[in-house]
């Protein structure tokens, strides 16, 4: 069946119709919900059920990069600055040098065990050389696995930033093979450009872009997360217009807003959950359509061989170098190794060769989606068992609930208190978000004038109105005392 105008809006929405359905049993089987998200594509492609008939790798990879977009900025909204920072070092490392080594050392093994050339050997290893946001902060989110000692913010700072790195391996090995006069070295100075350029401009995207959501003032509390949507793809794009990496730009643009006090932030962050959701759901969908599982078969064996290599000789090598320096206890070192899930982002990656001509695009293309296939079929399924065999994993009655999780699920506060707004206050005629309000308390409601009124971040507080605040303990009602007089 070919796709038209007529009938894609009907055949899509049947399609996520069935992958939310399949997704919400899937995990009783123990299957990961994204495995279940690419199987339906494959099962409604050409080769499937479905004979649905996609061939287009530029839409696949444009529907690919904007997906990447919303799964990396949701990402990004949901980090804990708190629980970053501690283990900063350990993720930048990870996402740099791991990345880097991961490469290397699968490149040189599929050089020796194939016909590539070294550099389509190398381009094959830095396309899988990183680990998938997408399946780190959906698998582990879903299973809602708590994991010991600052582990879990080391994954999930791992995977959300260390996809530029792959990428910019993997466009320069691949300029590499295209023009093979041209020295490794001189792709070194394009690497420096895209993580410099990147990082200034998401750090610089993330100010401007807090600045104009407190400040602009829109009628309707719905377009503020239009407006993030719009100052995510402005920071994507800008980015990479002036040669940076726009995938880094983002994830730290996103980092820094979801630490900073914005105006509606719960429905912002409610937001770009679902859309986060949407988007691996068509990701995935949509490079299971664009796979032929009949062109997988021949490449099975090679692809088991470099896919087993990469969980247990390359992932862990480069994991245990990278944090040589570093304190950390064994099993911790084992188990972020073998979080090392491989998902969509590979698979997109592998769309350049095929955009770009050259002689074995297809070959890696169905390499690359294999061993996604398998990381998510081995280590995605197994994140559980194997936390707890290495005694990395928080029993359930001691699971701790994020800073972002509290924010969104609106806990009810232990204790509530009256305060009244004199008219000498600091925080008269100045709004909620302006105030650094404590993160362990909310104002409920505002009495003024014999009224009530719900308030939000925008709200101005003027004299003499009565704040009824909720807190955690009888501490948070001094720091609330705290910053309204200041």
């Amino acid at each position: 069946m070919n796709l038209t105008i007529e009938n894609i809006l009907l055949v899509g929405s049947l399609l996520l119709f069935v992958s939310i359905i399949a997704g919400k049993t899937s995990y009783k089987f123990g299957v990961p919900t994204l495995l279940l998200f690419l199987a339906i594509g494959m099962l409604a492609g050409t080769d499937g059920i479905g004979g649905i008939y996609f061939d287009n790798p530029q839409i696949a990879q444009f529907i690919g990069i904007v997906s990447l977009n919303f799964i990396l900025f949701s990402g990004g909204l949901d980090t804990n600055w708190t629980s970053v920072k501690p283990i900063l070092k350990e993720g930048i490392v990870l996402s740099t040098l791991g990345v880097l080594l991961t490469a290397l050392a699968l490149g040189t093994f599929v050089w020796f065990i194939t016909d590539f050339t070294i550099y389509e050997s190398m381009l094959l290893g830095s396309i899988v050389s990183s680990t998938d946001a997408a399946a780190v902060f959906s698998i582990l989110r879903s299973k809602s696995l708590a994991l010991k000692t600052n582990l879990r913010p080391t994954l999930e700072l791992e995977s959300g930033s260390n996809d530029p790195m792959a990428y910019v391996l993997t466009i320069a090995f691949l300029t590499l093979v295209i023009h093979q006069d041209q020295s490794i070295f001189s792709v070194i100075p394009l690497f420096f450009q895209q993580m410099v350029f990147g990082g200034i401009a998401g750090f610089g995207f993330g100010k401007l872009s807090k600045f104009i959501i407190n400040k602009i003032k829109l009628d309707f509390e719905g377009l503020y997360p239009v407006l993030v949507i719009a100052l995510m793809f402005i920071t994507f794009s800008a980015t990479d217009f002036v040669g940076g990496n726009g995938f880094l730009a983002i994830y730290i643009c996103a980092v820094y807003l979801g630490n900073q006090d914005l105006i509606h932030k719960k429905t912002i962050l409610k937001m770009f959950d679902g859309l986060a959701w949407l988007m691996q759901i068509v990701l995935f969908l949509t490079l299971g359509l664009l796979v032929f599982p009949s062109q997988i078969i021949p490449y099975m064996g090679i692809g088991l061989l470099i896919s087993l290599f990469l969980i247990v000789v390359a992932r862990p090598l480069s994991v245990f170098i990278s944090l040589i320096f570093f304190k950390m206890k064994l099993r911790r070192r084992f188990y972020i190794s073998w979080v090392g899930l491989r998902g969509a982002v590979p698979i997109v990656f592998a769309t350049y060769p095929l955009l770009a001509g050259i002689e074995n695009a297809d070959m890696i293309f169905n390499i690359v989606f294999f061993i996604s296939v398998t990381s998510i079929l081995i280590q995605g399924t197994t994140l559980t068992v194997v936390a707890k065999w290495l005694h990395v994993a928080l029993p359930e009655k001691v699971k701790p609930i994020s800073e972002t999780d509290k924010f969104i699920s609106e806990i009810p506060k232990a204790a509530m208190k009256e305060i009244e707004v004199s008219p000498d206050c600091y925080a008269v005629n100045k709004r909620i978000v302006d105030l650094a309000f404590p993160k362990n308390a909310i104002i409920a409601m505002i009495k003024r004038n014999d009224k009530y009124i719900t308030p939000n971040g925008s709200t101005i507080i003027e004299p003499n109105d009565i704040l009824l605040v909720l807190s955690d303990n009888e501490d948070g009602f001094e720091k609330v005392n705290n910053c309204l007089k200041k």
